[in-house]
């Protein structure tokens, strides 16, 4: 799987002249900072599935580098104890793109598509690539659901420094918030072929997690 995120990652540079050595160098440490041992759902893999996502919805992007840019950094910085990892992310990405001699407009979009991931929601006008971004973020929703189980167990264990009573409760407002909005998924390729099978694997997990302690959302 690293050989093909490093040949993706390579075309994506190569496409605004960034020294190999240098492409190379950078995407090491992008997979170091993906591969933290805590990152058990916010690791490579994760980066992975949505790069596949949004290379599906390519012909729809207006800005599809800046898509794979904000891909590849939108969980750079991750603590689960934080609430400012987007922003953190952002800023990195700023950085280091800025080194590397990405247009400061094409940056100022990956930021902008970074920042959406904080509440995961946007205006119905929104541009099409925050659109498709979020969805292919949010894709796991609509997995199969032995996959969404993995998922489930996984983010789980990112906060396992939290006591089982308070993981449930704060997992129970996260589901039922995106339970409440009137669609998961912006794009209607994504709403048509995922949006079902989210519902019901947030359900399931919901009946799961109140069926535990009888918690109270």
């Amino acid at each position: 799987m690293q050989e093909i995120a490093l040949s993706k990652w390579q075309s994506l540079l190569v496409q605004f002249a960034v020294d190999s050595t240098i492409s190379k160098q950078i995407f090491f440490e992008l997979i170091f900072a993906y591969s933290s041992p805590y990152r058990y759902y916010h690791n490579l893999v994760h980066i992975q599935q949505v790069l596949e996502i949004i290379e599906k919805m390519r012909s729809h992007s207006q800005n599809f580098p800046a898509l794979q840019f904000a891909t590849w950094f939108h969980d750079i910085i991750y603590d689960p104890k934080a609430k400012d990892n987007e922003e953190k992310s952002a800023a990195k990405a700023t950085k280091v793109l800025t080194n590397l001699g990405i247009p400061s407009s094409t940056v100022a979009t990956i930021c902008q598509l970074i920042l959406t991931t904080k509440s995961h929601q946007i205006s119905a006008d929104s541009d099409i690539d925050s659109q498709i971004f979020l969805d292919a973020d949010l894709s796991i929703l609509g997995a199969s659901q032995a996959e969404y189980q993995v998922y489930a167990k996984s983010i789980r264990k990112e906060y396992a420094w939290l006591s089982e009573p308070e993981y449930r409760t704060g997992r129970l407002q996260v589901l039922d918030k995106f339970c409440q909005r009137k669609r998961i998924y912006y794009t209607q390729q994504m709403f048509d072929a995922l949006e079902l099978q989210a519902r019901q694997n947030m359900q399931e997990e919901i009946k799961f997690l109140t069926a535990i302690n009888d918690i109270k959302i």
